[in-house]
């Protein structure tokens, strides 16, 4: 399970290192994707075989559901973690969650997400502003 908030830089290369607590439940092997509201998502190899299977189950019928599947599964890349544990961000993607040389990583249960830190900072004072409101929502359909 990952859970946490690290700060981190992307060096002169462009290579993000993974913090040591989440190197080895990733393994070797990891996907790495558009993720939503400007992030990135990064997945050990067998948990994105399993969300890959569910999206490509999805009807094709519904163009947005045509349009999720693509931006998920268009953009992903197998990406090779080095011996000190950094990862080359493809241009694509880096340009995708806008980042620039300050991310950050959050360990989002199933998944790590990337984001610019500035967009982390913005996103997470909006969500905070709402966190009352989503808790009564959630209280009221049994998940809180």
């Amino acid at each position: 399970m990952f859970l946490g908030e690290y700060k981190h830089n992307l060096d002169t290369k462009k290579r993000l290192s993974v913090p040591s607590k989440f190197r080895r439940e990733l393994g070797g092997s990891v996907v790495l994707t558009r993720g939503l509201d400007l992030s990135l998502f990064l997945y050990p190899r067998e948990e994105w075989e399993r969300i890959a299977e569910k999206l490509s189950a999805l009807p094709a019928g519904q163009a947005t559901t045509r349009g999720f599947v693509r931006l998920m599964l268009a953009g992903a890349e197998e990406i090779a973690l080095d011996a000190l544990g950094r990862m080359l961000i493809p241009e694509h993607l880096r340009a995708y969650a806008r980042l620039r040389q300050q991310v950050v990583i959050t360990g989002v249960y199933n998944r790590l997400e990337i984001w610019d830190e500035q967009l982390w900072n913005n996103y997470k004072k909006k969500v905070e502003k709402d966190a009352d409101m989503l808790a009564e929502k959630l209280g009221e359909i049994g998940a809180f």
